[in-house]
This record gives structure tokens, C-alpha cells and sequence, in this order.
């Protein structure tokens, strides 16, 4: 057999191979496929559809109504609040809990005997039921009863109703948010910290680095960029798309003071049954967790030193 002819086999037999492989991933890929489009890309297609029309539930007809739901909630006074509740909630949420999951990280990190149960310890709220959790901090934050308030009289400082009074109860409910985070961050944090070779620190001794702040800041927190870009990323996401706390504390009162964007949607969908304005304003949800996440990595990710 000649050279050409041998070579034409083999190059037909890795073409053959190639399209073997290539059906082979398509079927394995095909499942994930299948539920991306069924659960997330058909229920956004449907959304964005839904918020250009005026439909209710109960009514079997609808109208196409254009930009209109958009046009009010751009006067829409209940709108506005929740978006405002939101953004301070997040403002307060966010970056407390990744700083207080670094710094537990970081502790647990240190510790040598007990590093498991402190483990365990700091992820318990992030494994509880929110249900059960939520009745727990009803208590704490009880005006009469609350051990909160029991420890504030005891200073001579009068508690405030710390979840019945408009201007305590959405840091209130951030303080429950920060419990609910700091775990999970913890957790994230501490796999990238394992990830750091341990080299890194004595040549940072070597090269000058004494004392532990040093050493964090020339080789934990550059190292830990990645980490941190997805903390960051997962923190933000969570703390926009608060709603259960809310729902079961305070049902978005009192007047309004602790009303999200989800809970704002929740309500017009379904309370009021207006799913068309409830899928405007989920379209407008969607779009600010997208743009969240894009100034996100345009910042943070030039930042980043990838290893």
C-alpha cells in the first residue's frame, strides 16, 4: 500500500473518530440542554413577552400594550421604594458579609485543632431552614421579649421594635442577611485559601514580609482574586434577590419600609394577579442583575491575577 493511500485511511479514520466524539458530547450535553431551554430560557422569552401586554390572571384575553408598563413604573411611587429598599439592602449586605467571611476564613484558616468545628459552626445558617431560622429572629427582634432588647435595657438603652418600626426594619432584616451570608462566603473563602501555595509565604518572609498583614497583603489577597471576583459576584446577586425573610418577617411593611423589587413582583403577579406589570418589572429586575454583573467583571476582573 502506498504512502498517499495510508495516509487518506488515517486521515479519514480521525475524521470518522472526530464525529463520533463530537455526537457522543452532544448527547451527553443534551439533557443540560434540554432543561436550560425548558427552565430558564422559555420562562424569559415568555417574561419579556408577557411584559408588552396587559395580562391577568383569570382573564383569558389580552392586549398588547407596548411600552406602557414600562412608562408606569417610572411613576409608580411603590416601585421606587422597593428599588430603594433593594439598593440599601444591598448596599449594607453585600460587602459586610464579604468582609466578615474573609476574616472568619482567614481565623479558621489559622486554627489548627478545631478548624472543623468552627467550620461547621459558621455554615450552619446557610444550611438551615429559612422558615425555622426566620422564627428565631422574630423572637430576637421581639420589642417585649427579645433578648436584644433585654440586653439593651440592661445598658439603660431603650430597644426599638426593631421589625414593626419604619426606620429599623430594613437594617434590621440586613442583619439577618449578613447571618445568612457570611457561611457560605466563609466557605469560599477558605477553598481559596488552600489553593495558595504555601512557597508563596516563605519567599514573601524571605523578601521582607514579617508580620501577617504583610504577608496578606502581598500574597493572600492578590492570590485570592479570582476568589473574590466570584464572592463578590454571588454576594450582590444574593442580596438583590432577597424575598423570603421579608415575606415571612415583615410581608413588606410596616408602610412599605422593608418592600423589595421581589416582593414587589411577587405581589403584583400574584396578589393582584397584574402578570403583565409583574413581568415588566421582572424584565427590569433581570436587566439591573445583568448589568450588576457586567460592571462587575469590567471592574474587578482587570484586577484579578489568574494562576
Amino acid at each position: 500500500m502506498s504512502s498517499v493511500a495510508l495516509a487518506g485511511d488515517v486521515a479519514g479514520a480521525a475524521a470518522l473518530r472526530a464525529r463520533s466524539e463530537n455526537r457522543t458530547a452532544w448527547l451527553l450535553a443534551a439533557p443540560a440542554i434540554v432543561l436550560l431551554l425548558l427552565f430558564v430560557l422559555l420562562p424569559v422569552a415568555a417574561v419579556i413577552f408577557l411584559g408588552f401586554t396587559d395580562f391577568e390572571l383569570g382573564y383569558g384575553k389580552f392586549r398588547f400594550v407596548g411600552f406602557e408598563n414600562y412608562a408606569h413604573l417610572l411613576n409608580d411611587r411603590t416601585f421606587r421604594r422597593s428599588l430603594w429598599n433593594t439598593s440599601v439592602y444591598t448596599a449594607i449586605v453585600a460587602p459586610v458579609s464579604i468582609v466578615l467571611g474573609l476574616g472568619v476564613a482567614l481565623l479558621i484558616e489559622g486554627e489548627g485543632r478545631a478548624r472543623g468545628f468552627f467550620r461547621t459552626v459558621y455554615f450552619l445558617p446557610v444550611a438551615s431552614l429559612i422558615v425555622a431560622m426566620a422564627t428565631v429572629w422574630q423572637y430576637i427582634f421581639h420589642p417585649t421579649i427579645g433578648p436584644l432588647n433585654a440586653l439593651l435595657s440592661l445598658a439603660g438603652i431603650p430597644g426599638p421594635n426593631w421589625l414593626g418600626a419604619s426606620n429599623t426594619v430594613l437594617y434590621s432584616l440586613s442583619i439577618i442577611g449578613i447571618w445568612q451570608s457570611v457561611g457560605f462566603n466563609m466557605v469560599l473563602f477558605l477553598a481559596g485559601l488552600t489553593a495558595i501555595p504555601r512557597e508563596l509565604y516563605a519567599a514573601a518572609h524571605v523578601d521582607g514580609a514579617k508580620s501577617a498583614l504583610d504577608r496578606f497583603f502581598l500574597v493572600t489577597w492578590p492570590m485570592l482574586g479570582p476568589t473574590t471576583l466570584f464572592v463578590v459576584t454571588i454576594s450582590i446577586t444574593n442580596a438583590v434577590k432577597v424575598f423570603e425573610t421579608v415575606k415571612m418577617l415583615t410581608d413588606g411593611g410596616p408602610n412599605k419600609a422593608s418592600e423589595v423589587l421581589l416582593f414587589t413582583i411577587y405581589q403584583e403577579g400574584f396578589v393582584y394577579l397584574r402578570v403583565g406589570y409583574a413581568s415588566a418589572m421582572t424584565v427590569v429586575f433581570l436587566a439591573i442583575l445583568v448589568v450588576l454583573m457586567l460592571v462587575q467583571y469590567r471592574v474587578l476582573d482587570r484586577r484579578v491575577h489568574y494562576t
